[in-house]
């Protein structure tokens, strides 16, 4: 998950003009792109903190959903009292506030990548246009998108919190206040975040597998080239198991603070992280922006047996399907899915 940076980034500094593009890609990070300091041996653990606190501080991604839980927590939730029991009237309020947030982040990056085209193809990853055709929900990918987006997932979602904030309101939750060990409280949202990629990469190997990729996971795949309302596009099935990371606060003392985070990860960082773009600049010519992208997953999508979960933990290197985006790992990846026989559905 790509931090937040207006500087500009230590890997991939280069403008795409002087550097050549490897793959057919438009825009990339400089190639290959490292291993986890997690998959390296020996084991540096300066290396390792700097690799977790860097994915945290001084600002990203994560760190804004986080505040984000926190404003949701005590402006935007309806108080315990109102979730003790089930009402339609704090049900909707939730899911239209979901709702609401989630358009406006996934519309607004769609917006200003796609419709205005602030940036042009400045730090785009492939600059294909968008697919239309019989094999998407209402005949265009954007659409399709759209549909599965905010029919399934906002559904699914705003489910989860619905339960989860009625389960913490009567007990039924073990509950962990600030008070009670302000130091832990803080950095159960990196434990969260960890476990949430750990559970990611697992799930996402899982729905791979082909009867549940020809029946579910394919909605998602359907997706070659990425845009912000990609990242959210799964068929029900898959949102189900997408935010089943949740289920962690049935056994783990929380606060609903870190529930919520658990859920917002998830529902707010799949429109950045499949947004086709590196970054947000100002306009073509600027080097220096607000980092979106995830060039990792994008090679997953384009390359499908390969990239399954995060960067920064090494599964995919110790099973094999780690690319690091040069030409060596395509050729490998290509004949690891012909001797596999994975297909497309």
């Amino acid at each position: 998950m790509a931090s937040v940076n207006t500087d500009v980034v230590e890997r991939g500094n280069t403008p795409a003009p002087e550097r050549k593009m490897q793959g057919g890609w438009n825009w990339h990070p400089e190639l290959p792109l490292p291993t986890s300091p997690l998959a390296q041996w020996p084991l540096r653990p300066f290396i390792i903190l700097k690799m977790v606190l860097g994915g945290w501080l001084p600002i990203s991604q994560k760190l804004v959903v986080a505040g984000m839980a926190v404003l949701t927590w005590f402006y935007l939730t309806p108080v315990p009292e109102q979730t003790q029991s089930f009402a339609l009237d704090w049900i909707a309020f939730v899911f239209l506030r979901n709702l609401a947030v989630f358009t406006v982040l996934a519309g607004g990056l769609h917006l200003w990548f796609y419709t205005f085209a602030r940036q042009g193809n400045a730090f785009r990853y492939d600059k294909r246009s968008f697919q239309k055709g019989q094999r998407f929900t209402l005949g265009r990918q954007v659409w399709d998108n759209m549909f599965w987006s905010l029919v399934s997932g906002v559904p699914i979602w705003t489910t989860y919190e619905v339960i989860g904030l009625w389960a913490f309101a009567n007990g039924y939750i073990p509950v962990m206040a600030w008070a009670d060990n302000p130091v832990w409280f803080v950095l159960l949202f990196v434990v969260l975040a960890i476990f949430g990629n750990i559970h990611f990469y697992w799930i996402h190997r899982l729905i791979h597998w082909q009867p549940l990729y020809k029946h579910v996971h394919h909605i998602h795949h359907r997706n070659i080239i990425c845009g912000p309302w990609s990242g959210f596009s799964m068929h029900p099935v898959e949102h189900l198991l997408y935010f089943s990371s949740a289920l962690i606060h049935i056994v783990l003392a929380s606060h609903p603070i870190h529930f919520l985070f658990s859920l917002q990860v998830k529902a707010l960082l799949a429109p950045t992280s499949h947004a086709g773009y590196e970054r947000v600049v100002a306009n073509e010519e600027a080097e220096t922006g607000v980092n979106v992208g995830d060039f990792y997953h994008q090679l997953h999508h384009r390359y499908f047996e390969c990239n399954y979960g995060e960067p920064e933990l090494p599964f995919d290197h110790w099973f094999g399907t780690h690319h690091d985006g040069t030409e060596e790992a395509t050729k490998r990846i290509r004949q690891r899915i012909r001797d596999s026989g994975v297909t497309r559905s």
